[in-house]
């Protein structure tokens, strides 16, 4: 992602905004994505969670550093994965279903969150997110930018992590619609199914899917997070 700030035709302050942005990520929002695996898996009984020292949103305790590196030069990265023990569920399928898609799902509350601080610093600080509150000639601000590639990023980081792919969260997801045979072979061959998603992520194989579902979700965001000011608004 900053790659492609730094080879088109953008601005300092869009530059340092999403820098600021990929950083909050970092040390904010993909911890707290981490602990909700975690504190998830915990509540439906595997309680050996505890002592892996994850039930935490220290950043200390889940940043990969290979993994921030590519959320910002790419826009797509990772945290230490939650190791989790399905034995431990009652419903070892459903129970690493719903641990897996609670990783995303933090995710998109992330999203909403800026979108709701985003919509209330519209409705009473405007001039916060414009240079200029004369509507010809408004110009983002630094802040607009940064809710604006922080909320992307964020709802990016779901869609992404969806895609049903091993070791993604989205394949355990659809684990639980799949007989254990299928299961066991996408495990098996998890590095291979991974090897594959990257290649077809770098030729944009994907970019169109990636983009309607990332779009479809951010429409939805926005709605959601308009609604509670929506009586203010003229």
């Amino acid at each position: 992602m900053l790659s492609t700030l730094l080879s088109g035709n953008f601005t300092m302050q869009q530059i340092f905004a999403n820098i600021f942005a990929v950083l909050m990520v970092v040390f904010l929002i993909l911890p707290f994505h981490e602990w909700a695996h975690a504190i998830t898996a915990y509540c439906l009984g595997d309680k050996s969670i505890k002592a892996t020292g994850r039930l935490t949103i220290n950043p200390l305790s889940h940043i990969d550093p290979i993994g921030a590196l590519m959320l910002l030069l790419i826009g797509f990265g990772w945290a230490k994965p939650v190791p989790i023990n399905p034995n431990y569920f009652k419903h070892p399928k459903l129970g690493m279903a719903i641990t897996a898609f609670m990783g995303p799902f933090a995710n998109l509350v992330a999203a909403f969150v800026g979108m709701l601080i985003y919509n209330f610093i519209k409705l009473n600080f405007p001039d916060v997110l414009f240079n200029s509150t004369e509507f010809a000639s408004m110009q983002p601000s630094f802040v607009w930018y940064f809710f604006s590639y922080y909320v992307s990023i964020n709802i990016s980081l779901a869609v992404f992590n969806l895609i049903p792919i091993p070791p993604l969260d989205g394949s355990k997801v659809l684990f639980l619609f799949l007989p254990n045979r299928a299961v066991e072979f996408m495990y098996r061959y998890q590095r291979v199914f991974y090897m594959v998603l990257f290649v077809l992520l770098w030729v944009g194989a994907l970019n169109g899917v990636l983009g309607f579902f990332t779009g479809w979700v951010g429409n939805g965001i926005s709605w959601l997070a308009e609604l509670p000011f929506k009586p203010f608004m003229h």
